[in-house]
């Protein structure tokens, strides 16, 4: 009979596999880099929505700037250019809101109560789907605005 090679010799009733302990460590490991993954990922994707919001409420504008161009005056929707149902990217109607027409009653206004826009509100309210007419107040911190009637576009907390 010939002799195993070497390496190949195991003592007997053992056999191949994992112990529960190193299971369990490997686990924790998984857990460990899930835990500092997932808010990281987290932030990355909300961080993205914003970006995508700014990005659509900056075309809306145009897209209401143009009918301006055409009618000498500002729509009274969205609807009236053709975005009456254009959603955020929470799923959310955007809200428009003609200041020039209706007032600086209903408009945005800043933390000196200053409206934001003389020209028209456009904004999404953001994740959280709740909004104050003041910036400043914290249902309103994640809001994406236009702002200084179209020189900003962007999270209110950053204006």
């Amino acid at each position: 009979m010939r002799a195993a090679p070497y390496g190949d010799e195991r003592p007997r009733g053992r056999s191949k596999g994992f112990t529960v302990i190193e299971l369990m460590f490997a686990v924790t490991v998984v857990a460990l880099l899930a835990a500092v993954a997932l808010p990281s990922y987290s932030a990355y994707r909300t961080k993205a929505l914003n970006r995508q919001a700014a990005i659509e409420i900056a075309a809306m504008s145009a897209s209401v700037a143009n009918y301006w161009n055409d009618a000498r005056e500002y729509p009274n929707s969205l609807a009236d250019v053709g975005l009456g149902g254009k959603l955020d990217p929470w799923g959310r109607s955007y809200v428009y809101y003609n200041v020039d027409a209706n007032g600086k009653g209903q408009a945005r206004k800043d933390h000196a109560l200053n409206p934001i826009n003389t020209d028209f509100d456009l904004y999404s309210m953001g994740k959280d789907g709740v909004s104050k007419s003041q910036l400043t107040q914290k249902d309103s911190v994640d809001d994406i605005l236009r702002a200084k009637d179209g020189a900003f576009v962007g999270l209110a907390a950053d204006f």
